[in-house]
């Protein structure tokens, strides 16, 4: 059996639309650019998300010259280009309630920006140079503003069970997979939730640790093409079979990793795992 990488992505913007490529340098704290760059409330500092502002999944984020610069687009907003400042003015920023420290804001242009994309006062801000936060788990790594995590695998069999469960309640529409927002999507082996038990696996020139499964909240019900949500689907099916009681039976789907050895990875490489969790 040879398990490949189908679908590479990163998130520019920790909620927004994501960007997906043919290959990708892997840092110690995930794919480049990923979630390098976070929504805060203007009040407080706390970080948006689609939870609350399933718009944002519309938002479209392009990289520019290398990470220098932005180009943002929305419905009902004229396009905008943004030259990034990495040192630009500090704010405390928070996630869930914990504070991560200070970020660099982005100017009042594009807070002016976002603000008028979400109906709600927000502000840019990037990681700053020197940004250490550590994630947790099996292998806790290091992240940027993902939620705890550098990397999120998913794979195309566990989608196909998921979608193959929505179909026998009578549910013709599949979810795609667009709606976990996985880093990296593995192709190859029919087992339904692999993932979960690859502890450590080589792929490109990258290696990857184990560090939890990935809980799901409501975002996987918001159609990531429009944003708007879109549910009950796919939680209500996750429900009856993906209940972790250690998470206090929240439902999963994919698997959250951290990066043991940076490198490249491409759409087609193949993957080898290193290390299994028995069964």
């Amino acid at each position: 059996m040879t398990i490949t990488v189908r679908e590479l992505a990163y998130y520019p913007v920790k909620g927004c639309a994501g960007t997906a490529v043919g290959s990708a340098r892997v840092l110690g704290t995930g794919l480049e650019h990923d979630r390098t760059f976070m929504v805060v409330d203007t009040a407080d500092g706390a970080f948006r998300s689609q939870r609350t502002h399933p718009a944002m999944a519309a938002i479209g984020v392009e990289v520019l010259a290398g990470g220098a610069a932005l180009a943002l687009s929305a419905e009902g907003v004229e396009p905008l280009r943004l030259d990034v400042d990495p040192d630009g003015p500090r704010r405390e920023v928070s996630m869930f309630d914990r504070p991560l420290g200070v970020a660099a804001d982005q100017g009042d242009e594009v807070a002016e920006w976002f603000s008028d994309a979400l109906g709600a006062p927000s502000r840019l801000v990037r990681v700053v140079p020197g940004f250490d936060r550590d994630g947790w788990g099996d292998t806790p790594g290091k992240v940027n503003f993902a939620d705890a995590h550098a990397v999120l695998v998913a794979s195309t069999a566990s989608l196909d069970g998921l979608n193959a469960r929505i179909a026998d309640r009578g549910d013709a529409t599949p979810i795609p997979m667009d709606r976990f927002r996985a880093n990296i999507v593995l192709a190859g082996d029919d087992e339904p939730h692999f993932e979960d038990r690859v502890r450590r696996m080589t792929l490109g020139t990258v290696e990857l640790a184990h560090s939890v499964r990935a809980t799901r909240c409501a975002v996987p019900m918001v159609d990531q093409r429009t944003g708007r949500r879109a549910g009950p689907e796919p939680i209500r099916t996750l429900s009856t079979y993906r209940r972790e009681p250690e998470f206090k039976n929240k439902v999963s789907f994919g698997a959250k990793n951290a990066v043991v050895r940076e490198g490249v990875v491409s759409v087609g490489d193949a993957v080898e795992v290193v290390e299994w969790l028995s069964r």
